[in-house]
């Protein structure tokens, strides 16, 4: 990282360069709570300085492209780079913490209370129409074979009729 005396947006938010999305809206919700103007105990001049700070960090680190572009002029790089450990007896530990990445796969992370909710009320729905399938074949399942089997009697019976019918004249 390029060092001069001025401070990194990362660390005006208290952040490492690695941090997440999720971890930069954070940091900057409660610094901008503590340097608001109007809700600071600091003279209004500092204040204000540190907040429009706060914001300029902000836009830059939520935006990609210029958060890319930032990394780059202060010498950050998010691709990590192979490096050989430096003691080739001793594996290199790898405690890195997912659940505070913004970017989780679904099978990542537990499920909401929210989605276990819609998942029984699926499972629930999928079962009660099952359920109602089968009492509906089993109460009237055989009258509604027998319909499907009368009909075509009946056809054949009011066809033989309108023969009858047809030749008397």
């Amino acid at each position: 990282m390029a060092q001069s005396s001025e401070p990194t947006y990362y660390s005006l938010l208290g952040l490492h360069p690695s941090a997440s999305v999720i971890d930069i809206r954070r940091a900057y919700r409660q610094l901008s709570k503590r340097y608001h103007p109007d809700t600071t105990e600091l003279p209004a001049a500092v204040a204000t300085a540190k907040f429009q700070q706060l914001n300029e960090a902000y836009a830059t680190l939520s935006h990609p492209e210029r958060r890319l572009s930032y990394d780059l002029k202060i010498g950050y790089s998010r691709f990590g780079v192979i490096q050989s450990p430096a003691d080739l007896n001793h594996p290199v530990s790898r405690s890195h913490d997912f659940s505070k990445s913004a970017y989780l796969d679904a099978s990542d992370r537990p499920l909401s209370s929210g989605e276990i909710f819609a998942l029984f009320m699926l499972v629930l729905t999928f079962v009660g129409c099952l359920l109602l399938a089968i009492a509906i074949g089993l109460t009237r399942g055989d009258t509604a074979l027998q319909t499907h089997l009368e009909q075509p009697n009946l056809s054949v019976q009011q066809n033989s009729e309108l023969r009858i019918e047809n030749s008397e004249f």
